[in-house]
């Protein structure tokens, strides 16, 4: 059984914390259990109704009516919601509610199911990148069992790997992106995601992978000679400095520009060197793969 803060409910659906905290004194459907220390926590049960909650109040239905709905008849309203954009956030809620019970048949159903009607792009792009912006702030933050995080990113990793394996383009260019993850960084999914759609508009791909120490980079970089280098950061060690990489990165790339996108790049605020491009959402790193 998984324990949750009110932060982690609050990232993963997109209520404010001050708004959980009034729901729970005034409606009867999430009621937190304390520590010894008096701080709140919720488990999966509660993680899953404020999921269904957010849900159903986002798209139109008022709190007060939603609190008298039971679990079944809110399921039901869920499944009711006509909207592109409501299903396809209450896919990923799915996918979250497999995850914290480990119901590894049912995480990978949904993503078949996805991927078989509308394709390893658009599942990518719709729901994975959302999927995993969510559930990130609790690798980093440790709420989640590493068993769980294993089992959910390998049953991903091997679909991308399976459609940048197939994938094809009729058009091919003559740029080339080298890609890596940093010491320290061992989350691939974002890398491989990106990888997959260059591959898919024929720019050809030189893959390192996951915890490259920067004199293996430079090797590759100055013998292949790539039209970028590219990394996308998730959760790196607590002692990686961000500010530090980027200059050393800078400082062996010559005339390469280094594409930086994930969720560091999204909350980095100072200066960066020249040759540094930092994509902080999937519409910047969508843009960028169309001028390669």
């Amino acid at each position: 059984m998984n324990a949750f803060t009110i932060k982690d409910l609050e990232n993963l659906s997109g209520i404010k914390a001050h708004t959980i905290r009034i729901w729970e004194q005034r409606y009867s459907f999430i009621k937190p259990q304390r520590t010894d220390t008096n701080i709140r926590y919720y488990n999966n049960h509660e993680l899953k109704t404020i999921l269904n909650v957010a849900l159903l109040n986002k798209y139109g239905f008022k709190i007060s009516h939603i609190d008298k709905m039971t679990d079944d008849e809110m399921k039901d309203r869920i499944l009711s919601l006509s909207q592109t954009q409501a299903q396809q956030e209450r896919i990923v809620n799915t996918m979250i509610q497999h995850m914290v019970d480990l119901n590894l048949e049912g995480f990978e159903a949904v993503l078949d199911n996805y991927i078989m009607a509308r394709g390893v792009e658009k599942a990518i792009t719709q729901i994975l990148f959302l999927f995993l912006e969510k559930i990130g702030i609790l690798w980093i933050t440790n709420h989640i069992n590493p068993g769980q995080e294993h089992l959910v990113t390998n049953l991903i990793r091997q679909k991308l790997i399976v459609g940048i394996d197939g994938a094809n383009s009729l058009v091919q260019t003559q740029k080339s992106v080298l890609m890596f993850l940093p010491e320290g960084e061992y989350h691939e999914l974002g890398l491989l995601f990106v990888h997959y759609l260059l591959k898919t508009r024929g720019i050809k791909v030189l893959y390192l992978g996951a915890n490259v120490p920067l004199k293996d980079l430079e090797y590759i970089l100055n013998a292949k000679n790539p039209s970028y280098v590219y990394t996308h950061l998730t959760s790196v060690a607590n002692n990686f400095n961000f500010e530090k990489f980027l200059f050393n990165v800078n400082a062996r790339l010559g005339k390469h520009k280094l594409i930086v996108s994930g969720r560091l790049s999204q909350s980095y605020k100072k200066k960066v060197p020249e040759t540094v491009l930092l994509k902080k959402s999937l519409s910047e790193v969508m843009e960028f793969i169309a001028t390669v």
